[in-house]
């Protein structure tokens, strides 16, 4: 583009009261191409520009990140069912302690005491005279 196009452009800006860096930048490109280098090219990254080398590695890397990322979901998983299992054994501790109860009040309303009812009664009454 000629200086005087690129100064004309220049110009209205400063008449609007417009005038930044850029504006004379931007002028350049809306010309007609004349004097310009860049006609016709992309900005950005060019495909097949790289090396297979930097491939290479990249692969690399992507492999080695999903081994990371395997092992840590498998941990996971591990820590999971760990948690899961020891649940587990705390419900059926509490469905047998349940059972034992509903056994205690059936021998209760059958006007029987329990053996075990009376050990408990007897550790709670030890568990308070410390206590106090």
């Amino acid at each position: 583009m000629p200086v005087e196009a690129r100064l004309m452009c220049a110009e209205n800006r400063v008449s609007a009261g417009v005038v930044r860096s850029y504006d004379v930048r931007l002028c350049r490109r809306r010309g007609s191409g004349e004097g310009s280098k860049r006609e016709g090219t992309k900005r950005g990254r060019k495909p097949g520009r790289k090396a297979k080398s930097d491939m290479k590695a990249k692969l690399e890397r992507s492999r080695q990140s999903a081994r990371e990322c395997r092992a840590r979901k498998k941990l996971r998983y591990q820590y999971l069912e760990e948690l899961v299992a020891n649940r587990e054994k705390a419900v059926f501790a509490l469905h047998r302690e349940l059972d034992q109860y509903r056994q205690w009040a059936k021998d209760i309303d059958e006007g029987k005491i329990p053996e075990g009812l009376l050990k408990l009664i007897e550790e709670e009454k030890i568990k308070k005279n410390e206590n106090e």
